[in-house]
């Protein structure tokens, strides 16, 4: 027999939640046994909502602000001087303020950008072609010095304690827009830093947590969906499937609302849709040449991430609510984090920057950047000061840079400052948690009012303190 698995059991045998069914078998044919509930439909917001999806670009590590999108001219004067910073490392392992520390000037030239004058550098060269199209928000400051804290922090709301992820509780808010995908996908997560809670559900039902598609670091070839490749003819494993279903109704039926229970159910029942339409939504070949060349693929350096990029749109096109594309790997020291060789930043920015410009420009023209929105960032910052007097910089959770592009955002716009070097929030200050209440609340949710009673209390993104930055909102 085919009973329901606990959770426990349930998650260690399928990973990303999705594998059991296709080990029992998939086909292509519809099932014909009544279905469970389906608790991923769509559900009405607590408001009105500027946007239906969200494509995060996670830039693991900590892309450098002041070499990017901050622009400090004190840098290039006061270049190689010692002075006085509230260093967060030097802080928190002394509590030492004021440690002594050697100014360095930003690699990469800084220029006014487009219509609107943003002054922006030469990293992101096809990025700044599309720059009026991006809000940036200047006065970031997070949580925890360290990735794995800030890491969590960014996608959890918390830098320790396990807790659900941006993507589940934007599901767990407004379900799917597609009864045949995953409402919430992870392209190349990392194994670091967090790991699969990055994109977890915690205590919130199973159904909610995130599927992962790829792995950091690992070509574009092997973007897909684990476990999903049909097992046995198509007969037998329509038959198989319709037993299953058959026992979980009546497994259902002894433990009506036990919500674990009806998630595994309902994960069957997705995991049987998915088997049909995912490959075909994950065919990147099956867009033009024109297209694919938008994104960089088919020229080496660009290739993998523009083919991610590139899945992340006809994802959210297919109804995917919340799709997060990593730029990262699974090492201590990921990607952007340059300690000691900053230079590598311009190696990363040309193997991101046409795909996101490409991803940017093909949602304009699709007619969904209007509802979609883009956030690119990192974790935290980096140090408007070298690392030890080196060629590199420190993290910075006290001050950096996040845009945010569509969705209801105000185009074209910059808000907040750090101060003079770029090495704290000083001006309209937004803590991360004030960003996850902006984004909840363009999706239509109330930060305040999304909760999830857990170990006897109510639990939010928001947990600890939030509020909607509405000078951001168009």
């Amino acid at each position: 027999m085919l009973p329901i698995l606990s959770r426990r059991d349930y998650l260690s045998r399928t990973g990303c939640g999705f594998g059991a069914l296709a080990l029992a078998g998939l086909a292509s044919q519809e099932a014909r046994a009544a279905p469970v509930a389906n608790p991923l439909a769509a559900k009405p917001g607590h408001h009105a909502a500027k946007a239906k999806r969200v494509i995060f670009l996670f830039m693991q590590g900590g892309v450098s602000h002041v070499d990017s999108y901050d622009h400090k001219p004190i840098l290039d004067k006061e270049d190689g001087k010692q002075m006085k910073f509230d260093d967060a490392r030097v802080v928190a392992n002394t509590g030492m303020r004021g440690s002594a520390q050697r100014v360095m000037k930003p690699l990469w030239k800084f220029a006014q950008r487009g219509q609107s004058g943003k002054w922006a550098s030469d990293l992101f060269p096809e990025v700044n072609g599309v720059i009026d199209d991006l809000c940036f928000v200047h006065s970031m400051h997070t949580e925890g010095v360290a990735h794995g804290p800030a890491t969590l922090f960014l996608h959890c709301g918390s830098t320790s304690l396990a807790r659900p992820s941006f993507g589940s509780w934007v599901l767990y808010g407004l379900g799917s827009e597609s009864a045949n995908l995953p409402g919430f996908v992870s392209i190349a997560p990392s194994s670091g830093n967090g790991g699969a809670r990055n994109y977890g559900n915690a205590f919130l039902p199973a159904i909610y947590q995130g599927t992962p598609v790829g792995r950091a670091g690992a070509p574009a070839s092997e973007a897909t969906i684990r476990n999903l490749a049909p097992g046995l003819p198509a007969g037998a494993a329509q038959e198989h499937f319709d037993l299953l279903r058959e026992l979980n109704a009546e497994q259902l039926k002894t433990k009506p609302g036990d919500a674990e229970l009806e998630a595994v159910a309902a994960s069957y029942e997705l995991a049987w849709r998915m088997q049909k339409n995912a490959p075909d939504v994950m065919d990147i070949a099956k867009e033009t040449k024109e297209t694919q060349k938008l994104y960089g693929i088919g020229t080496k350096e660009t290739d993998t991430f523009g083919k991610q990029c590139l899945m992340a749109r006809r994802l959210s096109e297919a109804g995917v609510r919340f799709v997060q594309v990593t730029y990262g790997d699974n090492t201590a020291n990921p990607a952007w984090d340059q300690h000691s060789n900053l230079p590598k930043h311009g190696d990363h920015a040309r193997a991101v920057d046409k795909p996101i410009a490409g991803l940017l420009a093909d949602l304009k023209r699709r007619g969904l950047l209007g509802d979609t929105i883009v956030w690119w960032g990192g974790e935290f910052g980096r140090t408007p000061y070298a690392e030890k007097n080196g060629t590199g910089r420190d993290h910075n959770p006290g001050g950096f840079t996040v845009w945010l592009a569509g969705g209801g955002f105000k185009p074209g716009f910059s808000f907040g400052a750090t101060d003079e070097f770029g090495s704290a929030a000083a001006t309209d200050k937004v803590h991360l948690h004030d960003l996850h209440a902006t984004l909840l609340h363009q999706l239509g949710l109330n930060h305040e009012k999304l909760a999830f009673k857990f170990a006897g209390r109510d639990f939010r993104l928001t947990d600890v303190h939030g509020r909607v930055v509405k000078d951001v909102i168009a």
